[in-house]
């Protein structure tokens, strides 16, 4: 795992692959302009075949200068589908008048538009790619039509019919719209699969995360757990002696005291069983209402919580202490942002358990919103902040369940947990 987070990260941002494309863009022009020179220089002059040579110049100048200028805005501002669109529209109104000049559709280099429209399935949106097709396939039309015919000497003259250009013209129709709707559809097939390795990739960084944490907690806690147990004997030891015995206020507080000792043990045993190790204690079975209704009011804190329940049945359910721990943080972080009241509703979704969590406190950050999840993210300044909804977004994970969290329109916030019921159903003789 170390070499997840020691490995160097490449920038793997779409606005990134878009720039790289839009920079390959840049060089494929450079090498159409020096192709395009070579070819009419060499016609002209060594082929000694009439040709309007500095209207063709330029044309092809034109594509210098838009080269420049793509490449002056670059530097400024990421390009766009539109930026991108455009400037392969103008390599096919240049393209298209070159063909003019010297042919039209008689050119043999009219096959250079499958080109653009290559180009244009693999960097354009799929709308940008069609209309890429329509203009290519109209320009190819038109210039069966109308052009410029060049004089060619007598070994090089030839006569196309019209039915040639015709079967030509739908051959390029034919195949443009099979390469847009191949190359879009591997495209977009390419681009799910790098999202979801990306996705893989921030999930593997995030287990890494909760292993560490894991690991410290487990071991905080096996560490306070033997003094925890020698304050226990000795409290135990205390209440019975006579001193102690004979000052009632002194025995209640050893009494408090033997109280908040065994609730740290109870808290550290939770540690250890959420972190998969074996306590001695068998598995708890619950009824669902129970379970909701334990962490709902066992909760102590400065807002007043209340629970709605909507389910129209019970069920016996396995004890999650991590799922009870995540509620708990999410009514944690409820408090915590200034609410006063704070609402828990449980229902039933088709075959889901969804729990809403609504407060009128603060809401969230817009910048917190759009990192729901992710670990260290919190308008809270302490250090550690923002690890609550971090792992209560995994545990629910754990169980095929999610996390959603919204503003409310009228103040506060709503956090929206899902998970299916067989993820904590043991038995079937209880419907929900």
């Amino acid at each position: 795992m170390a070499g997840l987070s020691d490995a160097p990260m490449q920038d793997t941002s779409p606005d990134d692959a878009l720039r790289r494309n839009f920079m390959l863009l840049v060089q494929l022009r450079w090498l159409a302009v020096g192709g395009q020179i070579a070819t009419i220089l060499a016609v002209r002059y060594l082929l000694d075949i009439a040709l309007p040579v500095h209207t063709m110049l330029m044309t092809a100048m034109l594509l210098v200068v838009l080269n420049l200028l793509v490449l002056i805005a670059e530097r400024r501002h990421t390009p766009t589908n539109l930026q991108l669109l455009a400037g392969l529209v103008v390599d096919v109104s240049c393209l298209t008048l070159q063909l003019f000049l010297s042919g039209g559709a008689t050119n043999p280099f009219v096959t250079l538009f499958l080109l653009q429209v290559v180009l244009g399935a693999v960097l354009l949106e799929a709308w940008s790619s069609w209309l890429l097709v329509a203009l290519t396939s109209l320009a190819f039309a038109a210039l069966t039509i109308i052009f410029h015919p060049v004089p060619l000497p007598g070994l090089y003259a030839s006569r196309l019919s019209a039915p040639y250009l015709f079967a030509s013209w739908f051959n390029f129709t034919l195949a443009a719209v099979l390469l847009v709707a191949f190359v879009t559809r591997i495209a977009h097939n390419l681009r799910d699969r790098d999202a979801r390795l990306a996705r893989l990739r921030q999930r593997a960084v995030e287990e890494e995360h909760i292993v560490r944490m894991g690991l410290l907690a487990s071991g905080a806690a096996h560490e306070l757990g033997t003094p925890l147990a020698s304050l226990s004997v000795a409290l135990g030891d205390w209440r019975r002696e006579p001193a102690i015995l004979a000052e009632p206020a002194l025995a209640g507080e050893v009494e408090d005291m033997r109280t908040e000792v065994a609730r740290c043990k109870q808290i550290l045993a939770g540690i250890l069983f959420a972190a998969g190790e074996v306590t001695g204690e068998a598995p708890a079975r619950i009824g669902l209402r129970r379970f909701i209704g334990d962490i709902v009011g066992g909760w102590s804190g400065p807002a007043v919580v209340t629970l709605d329940d909507r389910l129209p049945h019970d069920a016996t359910i396995v004890t999650d202490r991590a799922l009870a721990q995540a509620l708990i943080n999410l009514v944690d972080n409820a408090a915590e942002a200034g609410a006063t009241r704070i609402h828990v509703g449980v229902e039933r979704d088709r075959d889901l358990l969804v729990i809403r969590v609504r407060d009128d406190g603060q809401g969230f950050p817009p910048s917190i919103l759009g990192n729901i999840g992710k670990p260290y993210h919190s308008s809270k300044d302490r250090r550690g902040a923002g690890l609550g909804l971090f792992l209560s977004t995994n545990v629910l994970r754990t169980l095929g369940g999610t996390l959603d969290a919204r503003n409310l329109s009228h103040g506060g916030a709503e956090v929206t947990l899902q998970l299916p019921f067989a993820a904590l159903l043991v038995d079937e003789e209880h419907p929900i």
